[in-house]
């Protein structure tokens, strides 16, 4: 047959079809590593790894560890290679791990429920100065990152986090990571219900536990019974929201399959009920729902939402039910809509028992250790001996007596951590960007801190709710999808035609029942020296065209391009 154009096949000559072995799901039998990722887990347990850190690594130093050890197990342990000085963003993608990569690490504590004592908050403040230049970032799952980790020095500072409460352990890798929680549970006088007990059970079953610990990638988790929804419950792979059941009380929604980076997803409802007590449970049951069904071929389709898209709500609710809880859950209904918009729990607030908590804000998450044990200070002075972290990277000093609160924001605004910030310093978050981030091509907590200033000196009388999220590559760990205005870090070419750091924009994201992605206007990027002018620009014509009471993301969604460029 002849090729046409309306058969452009037929000029093609027939090539044999290969098949791949499925997608790696170990339920269905697949056992064979597919990729190089799956390989060194099957060699060995990453959890195995800190054997070899504390008896080889940490003695005979950076060159002793072994490439599997390096670039995929110590993640199990919280350890990444940070990136080496002065790689321009232009290589990111050209160079091999070894020329990009440091020969210091950064370090992850895991702070589930974002949960700190004073005296957990001081010993992270001193291991930073003690062993990280002073570095320790917030981040928006409520942990603390260190850099300039040396290898040598790992034992020690385990030794140390552990000997008040802390880990690293999982707080990387193919691994259940974090558990987010609400920073105020069991303290806020609106709380619904009080998820605490099962996000401790949650980590005594699951954290270090080898049935667990080899995942297709990794798995997010969050547990909320605030009326806020402040853990970012659409972006999970599981997540449990506090409803009031008509005829059951309160207890939680269950969501499944939420995750951004290059391919986002909101997660979905299943439309099950769960009681306090069985949290853990179905926890367990969807954790191994991903274990053993979840795609191990592809790394780019190693995630839950992935499993969840292909088999929708229904299919997972079933498998769940009959395969791995053997009973069925209760419907319920969906949380209700939040009747604010922050969500961070920022300022001042009267507490259960007619205390109070005071948030405050960093500048874009970014703090250092004096910092940190000084805040321990101030919360101790103010009678306080507990802490929290959100998933905004921010912080709460709880349990402040009324006499003390005033004193307390003045000592925090001493130390620039106000708990009355603009919305520009209360709405900008940034990951961490290419100043020790091997997948970074962008600055990004710097330029947050200097576009906060610039607004505030530009705007200042600009008082609507406003995220602004800056990420420094397409891995979205700064949630730009999900802002009102996202930046997506990228090399840009300038009116001069030169090749410079710049900034994809999306516009409108939102998270909450009316989660959505943001919107990408063709052809929009912005540079660097661009971005407070372009900021600008776009919330000034917010102001103009809004209507009454319209909130960005929805003005975003109608405007014309022209007023969003």
């Amino acid at each position: 047959m002849a090729a046409t154009p309306q058969n452009p096949a037929a000029a093609t000559p027939r090539r044999k079809v290969s098949r791949h072995r499925g997608e790696g799901q170990w339920a269905a039998g697949h056992f064979t590593p597919l990729n190089g990722n799956e390989q060194f887990k099957k060699d060995d347990d990453g959890l195995n790894v800190r054997t070899r850190i504390e008896t080889v690594y940490s003695k005979r130093g950076f060159d002793s560890i072994d490439p599997n050890d390096l670039r995929g197990r110590m993640r199990w342990w919280g350890l990444y290679t940070q990136r080496k000085p002065g790689i321009d963003g232009g290589k990111t993608a050209v160079l091999e791990p070894e020329e990009l990569e440091d020969s210091y690490f950064m370090l992850r504590v895991r702070i589930d429920g974002g949960r700190l004592t004073t005296r957990q908050l001081r010993v992270i403040g001193e291991i930073s100065q003690e062993f990280a230049r002073g570095t320790a970032d917030i981040t928006d799952r409520q942990n603390v990152q260190y850099h300039w980790i040396r290898i040598e020095d790992v034992p020690e500072i385990w030794n140390r986090l552990e000997a008040v409460g802390l880990s690293t352990t999982e707080a990387c890798g193919d691994t259940p990571r974090v558990v987010l929680g609400s920073p105020v549970a069991g303290i806020a006088a609106d709380e619904i219900i009080d998820g605490t007990p099962a996000i401790e059970e949650i980590q005594r079953r699951i954290v270090g536990n080898k049935d667990f610990s080899n995942l297709p990638r990794k798995f997010k988790s969050a547990v909320s019974g605030s009326p806020l929804l402040d853990v970012a419950h659409e972006i999970n792979d599981i997540a449990f929201v506090g409803v009031d059941h008509p005829e059951h009380g309160p207890g939680f929604d269950l969501w499944v399959g939420g995750g951004l980076s290059t391919n986002p997803k909101i997660g979905v409802r299943l439309g099950a009920w769960v009681p306090l007590e069985e949290v853990p449970d179905v926890y367990e049951g969807v954790i191994s729902i991903f274990r053993d069904y979840g795609y191990r071929r592809l790394r780019t389709r190693a995630r839950l939402k992935f499993l969840v898209a292909d088999w929708g709500a229904e299919k997972f609710r079933q498998v769940l039910q009959d395969e791995y809880l053997k009973r069925r859950l209760l419907d319920g209904p969906a949380p209700a809509q939040p009747v604010e918009r922050w969500r961070d729990h920022v300022g001042v607030h009267r507490q259960q028992d007619g205390r109070h908590y005071v948030g405050f804000a960093p500048r874009v998450g970014r703090v250092d250790g004096t910092t940190l044990t000084k805040i321990a200070d101030l919360a101790e002075a103010h009678g306080s001996g507990r802490v929290r972290t959100t998933v905004e990277q921010k912080m709460i000093i709880l349990d402040v007596a009324e006499d003390q609160v005033d004193s307390l924001v003045e000592s925090l605004e001493a130390l620039d951590l106000t708990a009355r910030p603009s919305p520009f310093r209360r709405g900008t978050m940034a990951c961490t960007g290419i100043e020790y981030c091997k997948l970074a091509i962008v600055e990004t907590k710097a330029r947050g801190a200097s576009l906060i200033d610039e607004l505030e000196r530009r705007i200042p009388e600009f008082e609507e709710p406003i995220t602004i999220n800056i990420n420094g590559c397409p891995n979205a760990c700064a949630r730009i999808q999900v802002a009102d205005i996202g930046l997506k870090g990228q090399l840009v070419m300038n009116d001069r035609g030169e090749q410079v750091e710049g900034y994809q924009v999306h516009l409108g994201g939102a998270l909450g029942l009316e989660a959505g992605f943001g919107r990408k206007v063709r052809g929009l990027k912005v540079t660097s020296e661009e971005l407070p002018d372009y900021v600008e620009r776009v919330l000034k014509r917010f102001q103009e065209e809004r209507e009454d009471g319209e909130r960005f993301a929805a003005w975003a969604a109608r405007a014309s391009e022209e007023s969003l460029s």
